[in-house]
């Protein structure tokens, strides 16, 4: 599966979701950092332009951040994909760990690197809409209940990961 097949499973295609448990790490990790790219990119150019604004009020910081954009910029472009992606990578993370507690329950095959791979998929709705609506000043309930929306999508996901074979009782 390519990028753009990845991104499209992750709108709302659980078996697809599920099935990529069986993939390499790498593509996975090809996919999440690419999103993240994407999103640390609209955030920096909304960070770059509403700098101007916010400086344009203030004429001594508008002075300071010309004298210092060379510099600004690039360490701000930085920061802001690292903190981005330790922020998706640990919300991945907790995510999987809950996705083996529904594995478990449901007594079906899948082990935690199984459910990271599922639950970076998972994640793609969500965090593409609380990445839209924290341009509009949405309360933090609705981001809150856009996770709850993953939490479901790991629930449909699961159910499509292989049940365990009966536990064979062996006479002694």
């Amino acid at each position: 599966m390519n990028l753009f097949q990845l991104f499209k499973a992750s709108l709302m295609e659980p078996k697809k979701q599920a099935a990529v448990r069986i993939m390499t790490i790498g593509k996975i990790l090809r996919y999440v950092f690419a999103l993240i790219l994407l999103m640390t990119l609209v955030s920096f150019i909304e960070l770059a332009t509403g700098l101007g604004d916010t400086a344009g009020n203030m004429e001594g910081l508008l002075d300071f951040v010309e004298e210092i954009q060379f510099l600004l910029y690039p360490f701000a472009f930085v920061f802001l994909f690292v903190s981005t992606t330790l922020y998706h990578f640990v919300k991945i993370s907790l995510f999987a760990m809950i996705g083996v507690a529904f594995v478990r329950l449901k007594k079906r095959k899948g082990e935690y690197r199984h459910l990271w791979r599922t639950a970076a998929l998972a994640v793609t709705v969500p965090t593409l809409l609380s990445f839209a609506f924290s341009f509009f000043g949405v309360s933090f309930w609705v981001t809150m209940a856009l996770s709850l929306l993953t939490v479901l999508y790991l629930h449909l996901a699961t159910n499509y990961y292989p049940k365990q074979p009966p536990v064979k009782n062996t006479p002694a």
